[in-house]
């Protein structure tokens, strides 16, 4: 179990985001606090508005805090494990995760508060967890890629952030070219970059695994 553990904190750091903006819609949703919709299409509502009210303001603190330093202890092992395969992550992979942290726990501390510069201070947290966690896992899969043996999954991992970075721009320019009409929407995408930047959390999960179980063949 002791050998594993390090291995299933990882897997909710992983999970726990992803049920935190899940279940906070949820909650929302059934006090009547946002309108019944499918978040990851058209016309529907923000992550942020899931959290801002009622039962789930409260939980959506109560787990996403603890997650922004899962996240953290995450990106520490993965560091360890990628230098545990004779592996060089950058320099700047622990500096950067330690801003997407503090970006995310930002975000999450300002949310539901709309008077004075919070707003400008919760869209600049969400803003620099995005930007940071992605150079944080393009950091992994260059260190990945670097490897001959582990280039595959280094460009699996490349793959997805540039997938991730594509749609992050594809928004600026959908804002500038729909205007108004962009704004139905805006809180699909952001849906959609949160599930790809969590979701690659998974892959790096699942590389790590694999080569846990080659090793111990």
């Amino acid at each position: 179990m002791s050998k594993h553990h390090p291995l299933l904190l990882c897997w909710l750091a992983a999970l726990l985001p992803l049920v935190t903006t899940h279940l906070s819609y949820g909650v929302s949703l059934w006090e009547g606090v946002i309108p019944g919709c499918v978040p990851y299409w058209a016309d529907c509502v923000s992550i942020s508005r899931t959290g801002r009210h009622g039962t789930a303001y409260w939980l959506f603190k109560a787990l996403m805090l603890p997650a922004s330093v899962l996240l953290l202890v995450f990106w520490l092992q993965s560091r360890s494990w990628l230098i545990g395969q004779g592996l060089a992550p950058s320099r700047w992979m622990l500096p950067l995760a330690l801003l997407a942290t503090l970006a995310l726990m930002t975000y999450t501390l300002t949310l539901g508060h709309g008077s004075g510069h919070f707003p400008v201070v919760r869209r600049a947290g969400v803003a620099g967890f995005i930007f940071c966690t992605y150079l944080v896992q393009v950091s992994v899969g260059a260190a990945l890629y670097q490897s001959g043996h582990w280039r595959r999954s280094g460009s699996q991992v490349l793959a997805l952030s540039t997938l991730i970075l594509a749609i992050a721009l594809l928004t600026l320019v959908l804002d500038v070219a729909m205007g108004e009409a962009y704004e139905r929407w805006e809180d699909a995408f952001e849906w959609w970059l949160f599930l790809l930047l969590n979701g690659q959390l998974f892959v790096i999960l699942l590389i790590r695994r694999e080569g846990e179980r080659v090793r111990s063949i």
